[in-house]
């Protein structure tokens, strides 16, 4: 993932004290929940709302990788994409970078389930889900399939 390339929601976060370790670095099991917040701005774009149910999911896998520190008077920015909808999952990768000097501090990937709370159970990607988000990021979502 290249930082020059185009992110769907791009947003500034201001990490708070408790976010950092006795250094002064933002603690990396932060990192996950700036993925959330990212997510949230995303879903909010995206639907307008804070309705979650709408699109019914459950966060199955993340990856991070720790590029550079953040120390809690920067600011960061948190960028975010969907990189594809499969048939019963999607994914969003991410960049988080320092705001001013756009230094990369963590590049990650998370996948997201289709989740049916009533049953527990994995479902297929709900009705025009997959054109609303192709829609909505200006290209196509389908999965590369690799060789």
């Amino acid at each position: 993932m290249a930082s020059t390339e185009r992110w769907t929601i791009v947003a500034p976060l201001k990490p708070r004290f408790r976010d950092t370790d006795a250094m002064g670095h933002i603690n990396n099991a932060v990192y996950v929940t700036y993925l959330e917040v990212a997510r949230q701005e995303y879903w909010r774009a995206f639907k307008q709302d804070d309705n979650y149910r709408v699109v019914p999911f459950i966060l199955a896998h993340v990856d991070v990788d720790f590029r550079s520190e953040a120390l809690m008077h920067e600011t960061l920015e948190l960028c975010i994409r969907c990189a594809y909808v499969g048939q019963k999952s999607f994914a969003f990768e991410y960049v988080i970078r320092e705001l001013t000097s756009r230094r990369l501090v963590v590049e990650a990937k998370s996948v997201q389930v289709f989740y049916d709370y009533a049953t527990k159970q994995s479902i297929p990607c709900p009705g025009d889900m997959r054109q609303r988000l192709e829609s909505f990021e200006g290209r196509s979502l389908t999965r590369e399939v690799r060789s």
